[in-house]
């Protein structure tokens, strides 16, 4: 895959991230092991999918910040190998460039 296109879709998915982000800072004390409703974050333009999982699965995906929950079957091989399959999301590794610019636009580095 070309390395605009590749450089493209990380950013896409970044800003997903960042949504997620705010989703999992907005919960209560207490409520780290309840089910959140996350953005899938995949490259599909107008993806709406909502994927649960608590906020320290979530948190244990962004440790590794070329990784992104993604709704079943929203994968993209040509970018991104699975890591992990959830009960409903999937755990996607960015490889190549789209692994660098995930880590360029990590909001947590």
């Amino acid at each position: 895959m070309e390395h605009e296109l590749q450089r493209r879709i990380a950013a896409n998915e970044a800003v997903f991230r960042e949504v997620n982000e705010g989703i999992a800072r907005g919960q209560w004390p207490g409520e780290e092991d309840d089910p959140v409703s996350f953005r899938c974050e995949c490259a599909r333009l107008g993806c709406n999918v909502l994927v649960t999982l608590s906020v320290h699965e979530y948190e244990r995906v962004r440790a590794h910040p070329r990784r992104f929950i993604v709704a079943p079957g929203h994968e993209l091989a040509e970018v991104e190998s699975v890591v992990q399959n959830g009960a409903n999301y999937v755990v996607v590794e960015k490889e190549d460039e789209a692994g660098d610019v995930a880590e360029e636009f990590d909001p947590r580095e």
